[in-house]
């Protein structure tokens, strides 16, 4: 049985190339940057946000504002002004941005899917399977 350190070196490599690869599957999501593709998720799962996206995404928010821009350019974002405080602005997610998502991930799972069908035996399926709940873990260490 390999240590720790031993499956960290082996692991790491496998699921970076796996990453680019399946990153690299939609064209569409090819003209957003990492930090873009970010900013779509994280403003799918909250409704609204302003000007902590900067500070979630460890950027300034000069860098931040090109993002938005380049998101609002292409239509997968929506600006609007607080009610309450007229220099405050809330980003969402518009409904291309999330047609984007939800196409990016349609793709890259039915890739995954017959790549799965096609390289894996049923007992690397059920490999695969048990090593789920091992990688959620890592996620959420």
């Amino acid at each position: 049985m390999l240590d720790s350190q031993q499956l960290a070196s082996a692991l790491r490599p496998v699921l970076t190339r796996l990453v680019r690869k399946m990153r690299k599957l939609s064209p569409i999501n090819t003209v957003l940057s990492q930090t873009e593709r970010s900013v779509l998720v994280l403003l799918e799962s909250q409704k609204y946000l302003s000007a902590e996206l900067a500070v979630i995404e460890k950027i300034t928010p000069q860098s931040m504002g090109q993002v938005l821009n380049h998101l609002d350019a292409l239509n997968l974002i929506e600006k609007s002004i607080s009610e309450s405080d007229k220099r405050k602005i809330y980003i969402s997610i518009s409904s291309t941005g999330l047609e984007m998502i939800k196409q990016v991930r349609h793709e890259r799972e039915e890739w995954l899917a017959m790549a799965i069908d096609h390289a894996c035996t049923d007992q690397d399926k059920k490999a695969l399977n048990n090593a789920i709940v091992a990688l959620a873990k890592l996620v959420d260490f």
